[in-house]
């Protein structure tokens, strides 16, 4: 197939990209950068300088591409992680998943394209209701207004439209894994609490494999794209800040660090709800090389 990917230099795009081309799909990719091209080259993909928050830009990228299936897999996700300021943190990702879905899928129907794969979220932000896993027929929760309005909108829209939404669960994995633990071996991200809230994790390899299989199979409906594991915070934090060589994780009350770390930390750590993944295994047929964030940690840690 031709292959659109829209955000191919981020986290997930490095990955996805090489897998895709790998399976003998010609790829076009988009980045924001011109600097960013030659590394869409090196990854086997055809490079176009692309602003996901104009449409004219948007429409023309696509059109030039004539793909036969487009994956967004746009956000400006930038700096260090900031959950107690998600809003802010979250600004420019939160506008690719309204106004960029509106224009990716714009230009889809411009160019009669029906396959069409969008990312999304599923890693703490299960409804913090009932049992510690969620299906993809539980409403998500515990994200601030306006990062669950835009999740929400690109679900809706894209299933609207005919597409596959992908949650995908918190990255870990080359270009993730170190921003990840660079706190935990600073001893700067605490169990809060009892830190039973239950997180899911998925690396970008095994992500990318979903993907590629969601584009193959002209997927429709969401999905959780996460590993088997679904784990509360007082289990995978002491266990990541082993694998990367650090002291184990202060404890600290949540009354204590709500004022310090914000609402959204204190409630990934105590609330927080993890995801099954039975669905994309079942009709996905997508087999894992990373089951579960134990054996992942250490991989990427050794």
């Amino acid at each position: 197939m031709r292959v659109f990917v829209a955000g191919g230099t981020g986290a997930l795009g490095r990955q996805l990209v090489p897998q895709l081309v790998a399976r003998g799909h010609q790829v076009t990719a988009s980045t924001t950068s011109a600097a960013k091209l030659e590394l869409l080259a090196e990854l086997g993909a055809e490079g176009v300088v692309m602003d996901g928050l104009d449409a004219v830009s948007v429409g023309e990228a696509v059109a030039k591409a004539q793909p036969d299936a487009i994956v967004h897999q746009m956000t400006a996700i930038t700096g260090k992680p900031d959950l107690k300021h998600m809003d802010r943190w979250f600004a420019g990702t939160n506008r690719l998943r309204t106004e960029g879905t509106d224009h990716l899928l714009a230009a889809a129907q411009a160019s009669g394209v029906t396959n069409f794969v969008a990312q999304a979220y599923a890693g703490w932000n299960g409804q913090r209701q009932g049992g510690w896993v969620k299906t993809e027929e539980d409403p998500l929760e515990g994200l601030p207004g306006p990062s669950a309005a835009a999740l929400r909108y690109v679900e809706e829209t894209v299933v609207k439209a005919g597409g596959a939404v992908l949650r995908y669960g918190w990255f870990y994995g080359p270009g993730s894994t170190e921003t990840l633990v660079e706190p935990v071996r600073k001893r700067q991200f605490p169990v809060v609490g009892g830190g039973d809230g239950h997180c899911s994790w998925i690396h970008l390899d095994d992500a990318a494999r979903a993907t590629v299989l969601a584009v193959e199979q002209e997927a429709k409906g969401v999905f959780n794209i996460v590993d088997d594991e679904p784990a509360p915070a007082n289990k995978w934090l002491p266990y990541l800040a082993e694998c990367a060589g650090a002291k184990p994780p202060m404890r600290i009350p949540a009354w204590l660090a709500r004022p310090l770390a914000g609402d959204v930390a204190v409630g990934l750590m105590t609330e927080g709800r993890g995801f099954s993944n039975a669905k994309a295994k079942r009709e996905l047929g997508w087999e894992l090389r990373y089951p579960s964030w134990r054996q992942g940690f250490k991989a990427e840690l050794a």
